[in-house]
């Protein structure tokens, strides 16, 4: 029975992910980003079927493995694009670390104008970061884990979505700023949207994203010490 149960979701998981990315790639609307959609409506099937989460990750659990490899696979366009990435060192650097920084202080300065609390505070501030970085810097700081994981969710899906549109209102043609500024405000799924301009904007917001989970668990302290949070 679970090993049925297993397939089923997985299958579930996978056709309902393919019919959101056909959509998607059909009509190009942000806000129908297919794991904005697929999210969406596997959270319904669950709520209307009063299937719980424990049972659905029956299943699920096996695609949540596979997202180690995936990162991994990530090394393939790197080392096809090893050459431009020692060509553009300094600006790809410095725009991270631009990045970084002008997320962690928008995250914290729009906190404390909404009056949070200090750990909701250090919970928000990694916010562009990926995942498993953006808890440990918030756990050792003091902060929520589970809110730092929803901030992160939030600021990957909003960078996807509307990243195209910031970069077309500031006129960022660069195929190599336009990776840079979604792998570093929008972690793994700003890479993802970054994969839809091209194999460089591609790698670029890879090796943005890596250098932010870098830079930023050394920098988030810092900047909690200086603004004495």
């Amino acid at each position: 029975m679970t090993i049925l149960l297993a397939i089923l979701f997985i299958a579930a998981t996978v056709l309902v992910f393919l019919l959101c990315k056909k959509i998607y790639f059909r009509y190009t609307i942000p806000l129908l980003l297919p794991i904005l959609t697929t999210t969406f409506i596997l959270v319904l099937l669950l709520v209307l079927f009063h299937i719980p989460y424990k049972t659905y990750m029956i299943g699920g659990q096996y695609i949540n493995m596979m997202l180690g490899p995936a990162v991994v696979s990530l090394a393939f366009p790197l080392y096809k694009q090893r050459k431009t990435i020692a060509k553009y060192m300094v600006p790809i650097i410095g725009g991270v670390v631009t990045g970084v920084v002008g997320g962690m202080l928008s995250g914290i300065l729009l906190g404390h104008a909404a009056g949070l609390t200090r750990n909701l505070l250090v919970s928000i501030m990694p916010k562009s970061l990926t995942t498993p970085v953006a808890v440990q810097v918030a756990t050792s700081l003091g902060g929520v884990p589970a809110m730092t994981a929803l901030f992160v969710m939030i600021a990957g899906l909003s960078g996807a979505i509307f990243g195209p549109y910031i970069l077309r209102f500031f006129r960022i043609e660069s195929l190599l700023g336009k990776g840079i500024a979604l792998g570093s405000a929008s972690h793994a799924l700003g890479t993802t949207k970054a994969a839809e301009y091209g194999e460089l904007p591609f790698s670029m917001s890879s090796v943005a994203m890596t250098l932010s989970a870098i830079m930023g668990s050394i920098i988030g302290p810092v900047l909690i010490w200086m603004m004495q949070i």
